[in-house]
């Protein structure tokens, strides 16, 4: 069964499909910008992201798929914080990318087989930007700055629909950078020593020194690694525009009108505790923030996969007791599998990887072929969890039983490791009684509207090392990190 995949241009559903020239399906994703540790929402995109790889590989084969990230080193975020620290560039971004690369590890997601980086790539984002103003799609402004030129490009908005609601394009000068029209975005940033430091790079021809802007950077890494056209580009709903509508005018003007991409699929928003995630309301999470609480990775990675990927997942620490706890079932299932004589256990004529096809296999229980039913439709997580425990409900001797090899099979498509050191069952830590007493009367506080007891309250609380978390329904208590 092909992978069906909602298609976020065409607003239907279609079948992933590699290159017809080699078979290769060309697969890029969105990185990070490396000045900050990822929080849970950006890792929710990148566990999304993983199984889509995970199926592509079982489906193709692992050598017929090729995934590239990227990783943003160079914008405005990553200058400010190097001139907020007082350090290099690169030492900055080095701290981030090893930080980010060893939540990606912990969370089980595959390493791309190619991540570069923008500040690596500065030539040939140069050499896109001279080809769209020798094609008129772009032009010098009086600062030195380059900038596409939106009306050049009829088809720009395709992709989110701006052009049709709210797009201004227009001929006259739009602001102090001296752009054509105020919907133009920036190739190049001319260089300004009192916001970029010592961070810039030689321009295109006729431009000032400076550096690029964020859009062309993923265009430029894509074409060199994976060609003019690719078979699925990824990313959050965030991205969608102006990133990505951004990538497809300069991509496709500088290639000569050929399809950038295929195929392109964006996940949704994750809401905390039913609301968008910031640290002024004291719901933002690093994985390292969750772990530091006694979390497993694996739990979070199973928490995010608990809700349909285009559809927005309200996160709780609740979720992840959940996860927890179902993860343990998982590990003794499987261990009673591992157990089955193997007498017990079907005949097989091939033993492959799970990363492999297996066509040369019985075909897998029908619980196993329900799963991955649900993943291939959609990429329906929370239908394949469901699959996968009407499955492990039946018993490790119920007569439909998966075999050992399909339930690693299931478990390396989900991409969770079952093994101890990434599950280390935790018991929630005791809360003292003075803190309960005192949650119970800043809760009472806070029905009766009390406002300036409750802030005390709930100050005090934090004093003594606990964080009072409100919820619709009543409260929770966290330690603090």
């Amino acid at each position: 069964m092909a992978i069906q995949l909602y298609d976020s241009l065409t607003r239907t559903l279609k079948p992933l499909a590699a290159s017809q020239l080699d078979g290769v399906f060309r697969f890029y994703n969105c990185g990070p910008t490396v000045y900050a540790p990822a929080h849970i929402g950006n890792f929710r995109t990148f566990i999304v992201n993983d199984i889509l790889r995970r199926l592509l590989e079982l489906e193709l084969g692992a050598d017929k798929v090729h995934h590239v990230r990227n990783l943003t080193d160079v914008d405005d975020r990553t200058i400010q914080q190097t001139r907020k620290e007082g350090r290099p560039l690169a030492e900055i971004t080095a701290h981030w990318t090893a930080k980010f690369h060893a939540d990606c590890d912990a969370l089980g997601c595959l390493p791309p087989h190619v991540e570069p980086t923008a500040t690596g790539h500065i030539r040939e984002q140069v050499d896109m930007i001279e080809c769209l103003m020798e094609r008129g799609n772009a032009y010098r402004a009086a600062d030195g700055s380059v900038y596409f030129r939106i009306n050049s490009f009829p088809d720009y908005g395709a992709l989110s629909r701006i052009k049709d609601r709210e797009l201004k394009i227009t001929n006259e000068a739009a602001d102090s950078d001296h752009k054509d029209s105020v919907s133009d975005f920036a190739l190049w940033k001319a260089y300004k020593p009192e916001e970029d430091g010592d961070v810039q790079w030689p321009g295109p021809r006729g431009a000032a020194a400076g550096r690029p802007g964020w859009h062309i950077e993923c265009s430029a890494m894509i074409k060199k690694h994976l060609g003019e056209t690719i078979d699925l580009h990824t990313g959050g709903v965030d991205l969608l525009f102006p990133h990505h509508e951004n990538e497809i005018a300069q991509s496709q003007c500088c290639n000569g009108g050929t399809t950038f991409a295929r195929h392109w699929y964006h996940s949704e928003h994750l809401l905390v505790d039913g609301t968008t995630m910031s640290k002024s309301k004291g719901n933002y999470y690093t994985l390292s923030d969750l772990t530091a609480k006694g979390y497993s990775p694996m739990a979070v990675r199973y928490a995010l996969l608990s809700g349909h990927p285009r559809k927005q997942l309200n996160f709780t620490l609740d979720s992840l007791h959940a996860a927890e706890r179902a993860l343990k079932t998982l590990r003794n299932f499987r261990a009673k599998l591992a157990a089955k004589p193997a007498s017990d256990l079907p005949s097989r004529t091939a033993e492959t990887s799970p990363s492999s096809t297996r066509a040369s296999e019985p075909a897998p229980t029908k619980g196993v072929e329900a799963l991955f039913n649900a993943l291939h439709d959609d990429l329906n997580t929370p239908a394949a969890l469901g699959a996968l425990f009407t499955l492990v409900n039946r018993g490790a001797d119920a007569t439909d039983a998966p075999s050992l090899a399909d339930f690693d099979r299931v478990l390396f498509a989900l991409g969770l490791d079952l093994s101890e050191a990434k599950n280390v069952d935790q018991a929630a830590p005791e809360i003292p009684a003075e803190v309960t007493a005192l949650a119970e009367q800043r809760w009472a506080a806070k029905l009766a509207k009390d406002w300036g007891s409750a802030d005390a309250l709930r100050a005090q609380i934090a004093a003594l090392g606990w964080a009072m978390r409100d919820r619709k329904d009543g409260y929770s208590l966290e330690p603090q990190n």
